[in-house]
């Protein structure tokens, strides 16, 4: 009698675990630790385009030749786009060596939207 309850007990116990993780992990907003960063990085990442792009935006601007190279841009696809800008210096913010991720693309984006 005792094991029968026993084990009544653990399966009661068993399957009210599993649909507590199911509800959690379906509804209830949790994520796995391995989900948790890979959000956090993306956030971070897009955070960091979003604040300098303008900034190469600005750099571009700046340019002797903007209005030309701008026209130019605006003829070429998005990849050219983009090695058009890291080449010409814009996309690389002062004391730094490489461009962040993005910050090129996103800065070709503003660029061709100036009006100039």
């Amino acid at each position: 009698m005792k094991t029968d309850m026993i084990k009544s007990s653990v399966y009661g116990a068993f399957g009210g675990a599993v649909a507590l993780a199911i509800v959690g992990f379906g509804w209830g907003g949790w994520v796995t630790g391995g989900s948790a960063e890979l959000t956090a990085k993306t956030s971070s990442e897009n955070a960091v385009v979003a604040a300098l792009a303008p900034i190469c935006a600005t750099q571009f601007q700046k340019a002797p030749d903007a209005a030309a190279q701008q026209a130019l841009l605006v003829t070429k696809g998005s990849w050219e786009q983009k090695k058009l800008v890291e080449a010409a210096g814009w996309a690389h913010m002062p004391g730094s060596t490489e461009v962040a991720a993005g910050v090129a693309n996103a800065c070709a984006n503003l660029i061709t939207k100036l009006k100039l």
